[in-house]
């Protein structure tokens, strides 16, 4: 019998694809991560937990992987570098980094200072974000651009860039913001740099299509951008004019689209060009996808090109256009953030308990007196073969249907009802079990493959942690970061801890098409089981929720130095959220609950129901989960009862779920 090793766990959970070569599996059966991409030493995931564990940071915490952002900001860099020189393209690639894909501070520090050699920028959407922005330590020839609907604030801090001798370019969205850029900039007697976006009757592809195209939110449509160009000249601002841009949409999936979308975009820009105005830079927009799935399709979860690809399309589409019109070519910008930041933060949940459908933690024996249907259901169950398991199955959904409308009617007792229930589910995973021998599964037999799954429960919020699977069902790559030697015998979805039942992950990537279950280790006693949440850098950090009032999950730094014991060291833990915290951004006070309830407990020391001895220590407890993390402790209180799978063993079943029939 071949022994599982870690060669099939990279095709079970397809690392390989998804991991881009950031993600292995080392002999130990546990997940490795390479920031540098498959070059130089790698970091074991399970030895940053453990160090993790040893500081006292609870899970579930964020891991950020800041090499792999500085590798991601070079790679881009690079790739246009090369492209533009192998074309003999005349124009600089001058790309900058969109903020509102992830604003924490760390991450937007280290894209600055790993572009710094690039001239490498940042794009900013709104105020607060024009804020950061403004004051970075950018490179001086760094571009900053500024997106979005524009107020007099957002308007006069750009031009306060300008003042200051930055290449600030504020794009306008409409028309009415031209007016007010124009009037400030008076105001500051100082040269405003414009950029104008334009609606492209090209969309995108994918979940985000419907942001592009003639009728999108941005962006001024073919007479308005005539029009501007003539308030423009009138103003004696014609070199002010300094960008085209357009954007249809984030992670497109189609390498098509993009080619259609910077050829049309182009032509906008050449005949600028050949109407007198020296526009500069040609802004391509976002939209560079991640392959969430390492299928390498056009799938909403994955991309079909590679970055080179993507780089090779846009400086090919723009130089086939402007040698065509004879026009010079721009300076190529580019708002690229998914594909920045998506790789380097890895989201480890640990599992403390499963779901088993199915599972009976009492005896249920046979006895005379059980109803006939309970007799069916054990006649069903004890005489099961490969031939007639469809037909089985059939009657047992027949007889459990049978049994609830019994139930109903007051004709079946609350024992019987269990034991039809505990008989169907162990006729229905037999079922499933040996129905992978035959030809063809039925549909109503395959989807038992969900309905039967294990529903382990994973101390995190996925409101917080992971909103776009909620709200768009946006794919992760999720998988365990340890025991990758061992084969995963348990078919599985995953629930959070909130008290929502949309809490939950129940659709996972696959090559082919969407997988509704994951493969999982079954859980041992005593052990932690940690899984892994990959590529949710990008926007999932800023997006998060409050549902239930989980807040932010603990976060370390990781950088790599060969020096240090196990490759790598910890810059900087993040504590995440405490319940005080968290109460306050909905208008408690800490020290007022914590009062009240010394108030409720003095009473009842008073009434003489409470010691008061026992009073101070209920005090102190109150007071002290105040201050504690939103999550789950799975290691703090009295030691958790025995699991239903281990009381479910015991019971003597006339046939085990999983025995395999032989008649």
């Amino acid at each position: 019998m071949r022994t599982w090793g870690a060669s099939d766990s990279l095709k079970v959970y397809n690392i390989e694809n998804w991991g881009d070569q950031y993600f292995s599996i080392n002999p130990a059966g546990n997940l490795t991560v390479h920031p540098r991409k498959g070059e130089g030493p790698g970091i074991d995931l399970m030895s940053v937990i453990e160090e993790v564990k040893s500081q006292s940071v609870g899970l579930p915490v964020l891991i950020r992987f800041q090499d792999i952002i500085r590798h991601r900001v070079i790679t881009l860099n690079e790739t246009f570098r090369k492209v533009i020189a192998e074309y003999g393209y005349s124009g600089r690639y001058k790309g900058v980094y969109p903020v509102k894909v992830n604003q924490m501070r760390e991450v937007v520090e280290e894209i600055v200072d790993a572009g710094r050699v690039y001239d490498y920028g940042l794009e900013a959407g709104s105020k607060a974000e024009l804020a950061i922005v403004s004051a970075a330590n950018l490179s001086p020839d760094a571009l900053i651009i500024v997106n979005g609907y524009k107020d007099y604030g957002i308007i006069k801090t750009a031009l306060l860039g300008r003042k200051l001798g930055k290449n600030v370019i504020i794009v306008i969205e409409k028309l009415t913001e031209l007016f007010h850029v124009i009037q400030i900039a008076k105001e500051l007697n100082v040269e405003p740099y414009v950029g104008i976006r334009c609606k492209l009757y090209s969309k995108g592809s994918g979940k985000w299509e419907s942001s592009g195209g003639e009728y999108a939110k941005f962006g001024l449509t073919t007479p308005e951008l005539l029009y501007a160009i003539q308030v423009l000249r009138k103003e004696g601002l014609e070199k002010s004019f300094k960008l085209i841009h357009f954007h249809v949409g984030s992670q497109i999936t189609n390498i098509r689209t993009v080619k259609d979308t910077v050829k049309e975009g182009t032509r906008i820009y050449a005949k600028l060009r050949k109407m007198g105005l020296n526009v500069e830079y040609l802004d391509v927009g976002g939209g560079l996808g991640v392959d969430y799935d390492g299928s390498r399709t056009s799938f909403e979860s994955s991309i079909n090109y590679s970055l080179q690809e993507y780089v090779a399309d846009v400086v090919y589409s723009i130089q086939e256009v402007c040698q065509a019109e004879e026009v010079p070519e721009p300076n190529i910008v580019s708002e690229s953030g998914r594909a920045m930041v998506a790789h380097h933060s890895v989201l480890v949940v640990n599992v403390f308990g499963n779901i088993e459908v199915g599972s009976t933690p009492i005896s249920l024996e046979e006895s005379e007196d059980e109803d006939d249907v309970v007799k069916e259901m054990r006649y069903l169950l004890q005489n099961l073969t490969q031939k007639n398991l469809l037909e089985h199955f059939h009657d047992a959904n027949a007889r459990k249907e049978e049994a609830l409308s019994m139930f109903k009617l007051g004709f079946l007792s609350l024992e019987d009802k269990a034991k039809v229930e505990h008989l169907y589910y162990q006729i229905t995973k037999i079922i499933y079990k040996n129905s992978k021998g035959l030809k063809y599964i039925p549909d109503d037999i395959e989807v038992l493959n969900k309905n039967l799954a294990d529903q382990y429960l994973c101390n995190f919020s996925i409101f917080q942690s992971l909103p776009d699977h909620w709200a768009i069902q946006q794919l992760f790559p999720i998988a365990p970061i340890h025991r990758l030697d061992e084969e995963p015998t348990n078919q599985a979805t995953l629930v959070d801890i909130t008290c929502d039942s949309d809490g939950k992950i129940n659709k996972f990537i696959d090559l082919r098409d969407i997988k509704e279950t994951i493969p999982l280790h079954s859980l041992k006693p005593n052990e932690p089981y940690y899984i892994g949440i990959f590529l949710s850098g990008a926007y999932q950090d800023i997006m998060g929720d409050l549902h239930n009032l989980f807040g932010r999950v603990n976060e370390v730094h990781v950088f790599l130095d060969e020096t240090e014991p196990g490759g790598y060291y910890i810059e900087e833990v993040i504590r995440g959220n405490n319940i005080a915290s968290v109460l306050s951004w909905i208008q408690y006070s800490a020290t007022d609950l914590a009062k009240r309830m010394k108030e409720q407990i003095d009473a009842k020391v008073r009434e003489g129901a409470v010691k008061p001895k026992e009073g101070v220590d209920l005090q102190n407890f109150y007071e002290s989960v105040l201050q504690g993390y939103t999550y789950v402790d799975v290691d703090q209180g009295p030691p958790a009862p025995h699991s239903h799978a281990t009381l479910h063993s015991n019971n003597p079943d006339p046939l085990s779920p999983n025995q395999t029939l032989l008649n």
